[in-house]
């Protein structure tokens, strides 16, 4: 395996990590790789959105797993915010802790798997998007 391919696959291992309850550190990742790497920049935004979805997505399903009447539990706003907003609110799932509750409150909400995914991507691309753009701007 190369060292961009190395790279690659530690960016996406933490952006996969940063989306889920556990602690992660995919922002600074992204940012020391686009630093270091400018020609990257694309490929490491895609793999960390397709890492960061793919976690956001595993708490979606841990979300579903919680029965219909067992929801309890969850975070009141974040099941607030997915019952007014459905799946939308899901563009907002990259934002520090309640993003997580949102994933989570989502599969509970029974949101329709596909639409949550394309919204969780959205949200993420965007944000890593203008982080790596901010990066490569201080660093040039």
């Amino acid at each position: 395996m190369s060292g961009a391919e190395t790279a690659l696959a530690g960016l996406f291992v933490s952006s996969f990590v940063s989306a889920t309850i556990l602690p992660g550190n995919s922002e600074l990742v992204l940012g020391a790789l686009v630093a270091s790497t400018p020609s990257l920049l694309w490929p490491a935004i895609g793999v960390a959105t397709a890492g960061n979805t793919l976690g956001g997505m595993t708490s979606w399903a841990l979300g579903r797993l919680i029965p219909e009447g067992g929801g309890g539990k969850l975070a009141p706003r974040a099941v607030a915010l997915g019952r007014r907003y459905g799946v939308a609110a899901l563009l907002l799932s990259w934002v520090p802790v309640i993003g997580d509750a949102l994933c989570v409150a989502s599969g509970w909400l029974r949101h329709d798997w596909r639409l949550a995914a394309l919204a969780i991507g959205i949200g993420k691309f965007a944000r890593y998007a203008v982080l790596a753009a901010g990066v490569r701007h201080f660093v040039a």
